[in-house]
């Protein structure tokens, strides 16, 4: 699919329209792996592997991908330290830590109905 490229203004922005801007963005941060990974840079800059570790079940594929398009999307800055070996840091750019404050919330809003969801599924699964 090509996006169609947005001009106008962000209230014109339309998540309902197949080849809007605005719903390729929340395609691509709308997923678990991004999630996790703006709440783990949200304590500060990391290192891929301590980011790695942070994030139990991450694949280094898959947090590589999810950093670029993080990046990509301006949310987070990728530093390169000209040492050898290369030390590589990522930190979250002020949009980045915008969207942290909505992936926060989200987080906690899991948490405190996380017993309720459980009982839910658990009477769903038993039908």
């Amino acid at each position: 699919m090509v996006t169609k490229q947005f001009s106008g203004t962000a209230e014109e922005a339309d998540l309902s329209r197949a080849d809007s801007l605005a719903r390729e963005i929340f395609t691509d941060i709308a997923n678990k792996w991004a999630f996790l990974i703006i709440e783990a840079l949200g304590a500060g800059t990391l290192r891929f592997g301590a980011l790695r570790n942070e994030i139990e079940g991450i694949s280094h594929k898959m947090l590589t991908q999810n950093l670029r398009m993080l990046e990509r999307n301006g949310l987070v800055e990728r530093r390169v330290h000209p040492t050898v070996p290369p030390r590589v840091e990522y930190t979250l750019t002020e949009p980045g830590r915008a969207l942290r404050a909505a992936v926060s919330g989200m987080c906690g809003w899991t948490q405190r109905h996380l017993d309720h969801i459980e009982a839910a599924r658990n009477r769903f699964d038993a039908v």
